[in-house]
């Protein structure tokens, strides 16, 4: 006989396969966009367009995702999957503009980047692993990973703390007995 709980457990299991599968799908199409895009034809000019616009597109998702976690009835499931799509997104960003970058200028960096090299070298900078395989050598390469290294600092710190912050907020939301 089943227990109160167990439709609740049961709701539960099926929120979070849910989202999980939602994450998945998102990570899918966001690297699938990125190895189709037409990214060799595209201008100097074009490329910073795109980086910044897709920043702006990245600072309404954090800014929807925190809204969101916030009345989600499961902020942490929300929380994860919020991550889980932003975190593609960004990375698929500079590894667009490092590609493009590449193909405008060979010089740009130490080796020649195809979109598996650009990505691997995104990850390794926003990862701060940086083996150092792979560098950037002209002053317009350095510039825009030093800008990705800053807004890994600025999404790492403050776009985490937003994310944990909406995840209290939706916490207390739910059950406001919490904060004593």
């Amino acid at each position: 006989m089943a227990t109160d709980g167990a439709p609740r457990a049961s709701h539960l299991h099926r929120q979070i396969l849910l989202a999980a599968l939602r994450a998945l799908l998102s990570i899918a199409v966001v690297v699938t966009v990125y190895y189709y895009l037409p990214l060799d034809r595209t201008a100097t000019w074009a490329a910073i367009a795109v980086l910044i616009a897709g920043l702006a597109v990245f600072a309404a998702l954090i800014a929807y995702h925190v809204r969101a976690i916030a009345r989600s009835p499961l902020p942490g499931v929300r929380a994860v999957e919020a991550l889980a799509v932003s975190i593609p997104l960004f990375i698929v960003l500079f590894a667009s503009t490092y590609f493009v970058m590449n193909r405008l200028n060979a010089a740009s960096f130490g080796v020649p980047l195809n979109r598996t090299d650009a990505l691997y070298f995104t990850v390794t900078v926003f990862s701060t692993v940086g083996f150092g395989d792979i560098s950037a050598k002209t002053q317009a390469a350095r510039l825009v990973v030093t800008g990705q290294m800053i807004t890994d600092l600025v999404f790492v710190g403050v776009g985490i703390r937003l994310i944990v912050g909406a995840v209290g907020r939706g916490q207390r939301r739910r059950d406001p007995s919490a904060d004593r």
